[in-house]
């Protein structure tokens, strides 16, 4: 057997016995030895199982990885050869760290002897990454010689541990392949091979760390807080974690739950709708300072939330990890996951002065929603994720879907929402979305953005053999980047357009036909419901205008003002 060979083929299966159920490839020559070490590994039947996915795009191939990993919470790797295929799986490696996404990114190099020579698809790969991953590894030139074996299953079982560890991330494999790069066909040429290649018996990993990871927030309530709080308020961001304990311990004192979409907390009557709105007025934020506020995952989307946790006296950050989120340079405590702890109870009417105000805020939004029946992007979001049935997934672009989201999605059970929050970029949307739908039991959805569709309409490109998932994408085509007219650059006219704005005057039905993606659109929305039924791969695309959007935006936070000082809900109790 080939060292190249010997080296994919026991990487792979010590891989598969550590856990690996999904790995991406984008196709290239040198790493062929992997490529079919990973076809083979699919093809086998085992009680693991592998399903190997191909992508012709390595950036498209990075984020479909990550939305496998995202989606099952498990390690999946991306394969792809020398030379600038491995710059472009950059973008997910920068998310997956950010996000804390647990991804092998496993790139194949040519010999160090070729390197620095001029020859073909040569680069440095060294580290290539950066910071950006939790560890790296020049894996080196395999040898046919003893010892090589338990290195290649131990490496791989290290590679295993630190993606999915505490501090889960990306970790980086540089693999330098020699030729030749494929089998030569003889099927005892193994036994040439100066030590056994197989691994441990009945399949077990060749090193086996600990027990199991906790996820990030499991059972994460912490502890000691004082007891003279009087006024609590848990505020929920973006993150892989169980937001279970702390909604209960919030629940049970008594404190309001600010919850972005993606933490998955916004349920049950604590649940604050339009906390957006709320906080955007400076009256009841008067009205409702907090003595502490209670911070678990990521929060960002909202800039009067971070205005909030920046004015708090204290704010305590639950996380057990070394990259605690505190953007606002604010948190007066971290602490770890702590089972068992409670939070303290809030004083008479707190509670209550937040939900009378957010029952109030959210019918004001809804008044001003649904004056008609024609498609906005704020209601689009509403109304899409309370039509989605329960057990469904939804994936909510980076820029405005989740902000729009954020501001007009009702508590329910039932949903999962991911979002690419780690980063937030809009480019591999469509390919995390396939990703996290295919390890979803049940239909999938997408909420995206017509410049994320742009930037990665290669993940509607799947080959005959692939897995189709059954995932509807509702993409909003404002003809540009609608964020920015929410944005102080809209007062610019004169160069708006051309250098923010972007317009581009794409067919999406045309785009869709290409790669054979059925496809819809829809014109009013009562018609939400019955488009996106159905199953398979499918897009529907909703045409909104940038301007009416901002001004919408502006209608909204002057109907809630109105219809909190109208109620006198500004003061509490």
């Amino acid at each position: 057997m080939h060292p190249s060979t010997a080296l994919a083929r026991v990487l792979v299966d010590e891989l598969v016995r550590c856990g690996l159920t999904d790995a991406v490839l984008a196709p290239g020559s040198r790493s062929a030895p992997l490529a079919m070490a990973l076809y083979e590994g699919a093809q086998a039947v085992s009680p693991h199982g592998l399903r190997l996915h191909v992508r012709i795009d390595e950036r498209s191939a990075g984020y479909l990885a990550l939305g496998l990993a995202k989606g099952s919470g498990r390690p999946a790797a991306v394969l792809c050869t020398s030379g600038t295929a491995a710059a472009n799986l950059h973008p997910a490696v920068v998310e997956a760290d950010h996000g804390r996404v647990p991804l092998l990114v496993l790139t194949a190099d040519r010999p160090p002897e070729l390197r620095d020579t001029g020859a073909n698809q040569t680069i440095d790969q060294i580290k290539m990454y950066g910071d950006a991953v939790r560890w790296f590894c020049e894996v080196g030139t395999p040898h046919a010689r003893p010892g090589m074996v338990a290195y290649w299953r131990s490496l791989a079982c290290r590679a295993w541990a630190v993606a999915s560890g505490p501090d889960t991330g990306p970790v980086h494999l540089n693999l330098s392949f020699p030729e030749p790069l494929v089998p030569d066909g003889d099927p005892d040429h193994d036994k040439a091979w100066p030590e056994d290649l197989h691994g441990r018996a009945s399949g077990r990993p060749w090193t086996r760390v600990g027990p199991e990871p906790a996820t990030t927030g499991e059972s994460a309530v912490p502890a000691a807080l004082s007891p003279d709080v009087r006024r609590g308020v848990l505020v929920a961001g973006d993150g892989a974690y169980d937001p279970a304990p702390c909604v209960a311990a919030a629940r049970a004192a008594g404190w309001p739950v600010l919850a972005e979409p993606s933490s998955n907390a916004r349920q049950g009557r604590e649940a604050i709708s339009a906390y957006h709105f709320l906080l955007s007025t400076p009256d009841f934020v008067a009205a409702h300072r907090p003595d502490v506020v209670v911070t678990v995952g990521k929060p960002g989307l909202s800039r009067p939330l971070l205005g909030f946790l920046r004015d708090a006296p204290d704010q305590v950050v639950v996380d057990p990890g070394p990259r605690w989120a505190d953007p606002t340079r604010s948190a007066t405590d971290i602490r770890p996951a702590v089972a068992g702890a409670a939070f303290p109870p809030s004083e008479p009417g707190w509670m209550e002065s937040w939900l009378c105000a957010d029952e109030a805020a959210c019918r004001a939004v809804d008044a001003v929603l649904d004056r008609d029946d024609v498609p906005s992007e704020p209601r689009l979001a509403r109304d899409l994720a309370a039509a989605v049935p329960d057990g469904a997934l939804l994936l909510v672009g980076s820029s405005m879907p989740i902000r729009d989201l954020d501001q007009t999605m009702r508590p329910r059970r039932g949903l999962r929402i991911l979002a690419n929050r780690g980063a937030s970029g809009v480019d591999g949307l469509v390919s995390t979305a396939v990703g996290a739908a295919l390890t979803h039991d049940g239909p999938a959805y997408a909420l995206l953005g017509d410049l994320a569709l742009l930037h990665d309409h290669n993940g509607l490109v799947l080959g005959p053999e692939e897995l189709r998932p059954d995932l509807a994408i509702v993409v909003v085509n404002n003809d540009g980047g609608g964020i920015f007219s929410l944005l102080p650059q809209a007062a610019h006219p004169g160069p708006f357009e051309r250098v923010f704005g972007t317009p581009h005057g794409v067919d999406l039905a045309a785009l869709a036909a290409a790669p054979h993606v059925p496809y819809a659109r829809l014109t009013r929305m009562s018609e939400l419901p019955k488009l996106i039924d159905g199953k398979g791969l499918r897009l529907i695309e909703v045409r909104t205008d940038r301007e009416e959007n901002a001004a919408l935006h502006a209608r909204l936070r002057a109907a809630v003002a109105a219809a909190l000082e109208k109620a006198g809900l500004t003061r509490t109790g």
